[in-house]
C-alpha cells in the first residue's frame, strides 16, 4: 500500500487525472459484472473506490499547496 501511494505521489497531476478516468471506467465495468452476477471478487468494488478517493485526495492536496504558496 505504501509503495503504491509513493508511486502516486511521484506522478504529475495530469497523470493522476488520467488514472482517475481509468479507475472510474474499471469501476463501471465491475458494477456491470456485479449486476450480471459475473463478479468473482466483490471486494474489488471497494478497493477501486478507495483508490479513486486516494488519487483525488492527492490532487486536492497539491491544489491547496499551490494556493498557499501563491499567497
Amino acid at each position: 500500500m505504501k509503495a503504491r501511494l509513493k508511486e502516486l505521489r511521484d506522478k504529475s497531476v495530469e497523470d493522476l487525472q488520467r488514472e482517475i478516468v481509468e479507475k472510474q471506467k474499471h469501476l463501471f465495468d465491475l458494477r456491470s459484472q456485479a449486476v450480471t452476477e459475473k463478479l468473482e471478487d466483490p471486494t474489488q468494488l471497494t478497493k477501486t473506490r478507495k483508490e479513486i478517493a486516494r488519487i483525488k485526495t492527492l490532487i486536492r492536496e497539491r491544489e491547496l499547496a499551490q494556493q498557499t504558496s501563491k499567497k
